[in-house]
């Protein structure tokens, strides 16, 4: 039986084959005094007509990469390099045309326009863009059938099923023909039948001419992508080895906030002093613990960078664990307690 799927992507006419390379990317901000780096040193490499995937939970990000791809986030080092454009470095005035020409957005919410139908809420991009009406009207019509929303031109959102408005989200993405279509969590609100469609249509998106760059939790949409980028990195407790002793001498630094690790430390004699880096002033001092106490646990078993910077206050000597050797260590413990 033929695939009753329609041919999606509209065939670009004017955009060039662009590949996507990215050296150095650094992102930080500030959150509640601390600083934050959600992106430090990334560097990636995707080729024109793939479909890339980054996939991690929430905080990892996902969105702020996205943000910096799309020219709505300046990142504070590195560069983004697409076909023969370096992205980063254009000004105020081309950043504007790069985001208004040469990129498409699909968000998890829709952000649709609830007063306006299907076809108005895809031809909007257009008329703002100073395209005449009827010219405007005719491409949303054209990319609504391509994407099979012909027979809901006149709905508006409110009477729309999520995959739906997700389908109209994505024919206004590519109302400009965009050579790079940036989704962020497209399916995060979909049952998997929806999700299913959406995931088929992107799919079909991603081809000569266009790069699709998918920011996601969903591992779904692993099996079908050109490239898999994980931004939370996966800490292998196998990796880890047999427990272990570390030694330190007075004011060496174990981690450093934001770094990964796989280990959990338990002090065997001497102090260790946990500090919170800070953007507005001198590191703050959390505590100062000893003998029988553990810490760096959260990061490895939730996967989570070092949210603080571990420093021994006096000599001192650790066993190392995994995080699998720690929570036997621990439950070992509590049964003797008990």
């Amino acid at each position: 039986m033929p695939d009753p799927t329609p041919d999606l992507a509209p065939a670009p006419s004017q955009s060039s084959a662009r590949d996507l390379t990215i050296r150095g990317l650094t992102v930080e901000y500030r959150s509640g005094g601390y600083p934050i780096r959600p992106l430090d040193g990334f560097e990636l490499d995707a080729e024109d007509g793939e479909m890339v995937l980054l996939l991690g939970p929430s905080g990892c990000g996902k969105t702020t990469l996205l943000s910096c791809l799309g020219g709505i986030l300046t990142p504070m080092e590195g560069s983004i390099r697409i076909g023969d454009t370096t992205v980063t470095d254009l000004d105020a005035r081309g950043w504007s045309r790069y985001r208004r020409e040469q990129v498409g957005f699909v968000f998890q919410a829709f952000n649709l326009i609830p007063s306006l139908t299907a076809l108005e809420n895809v031809a909007a991009p257009l008329l703002v863009a100073g395209t005449p009406r009827r010219a405007a009207m005719r491409r949303a019509r054209e990319l609504l059938e391509q994407v099979d929303m012909g027979e809901r031109l006149r709905n508006r959102p409110g009477k729309l099923s999520g995959g739906q408005q997700q389908r109209v989200a994505i024919a206004r993405g590519l109302a400009h023909d965009p050579p790079l279509l940036l989704a962020d969590e497209p399916t995060a609100n979909l049952d998997y039948i929806q999700a299913e469609a959406v995931i088929r249509l992107l799919r079909e998106l991603a081809r000569p001419g266009r790069l699709v760059v998918i920011a996601t939790h969903d591992d779904r949409l692993v099996p079908i992508a050109d490239r898999v980028v994980e931004l939370a990195q996966h800490v292998r407790d196998d990796d880890a080895g047999p427990p272990q002793t570390v030694r330190l001498a007075a004011g060496e630094v174990l981690f450093e906030q934001g770094s990964w690790g796989q280990l959990v430390y338990v002090i065997e004699a001497g102090e260790i002093e946990i500090l919170r880096e800070r953007s507005d002033g001198p590191a703050q001092r959390l505590a100062v613990i000893g003998p029988g106490d553990y810490f760096g646990e959260l990061g490895p078993l939730l996967g989570f960078p070092r949210s603080a910077t571990a420093r021994a206050h006096t000599d001192v000597e650790l066993t190392a664990y995994g995080a699998d050797d720690f929570k036997r260590t621990i439950r070992a413990e509590a049964g003797r307690v008990g």
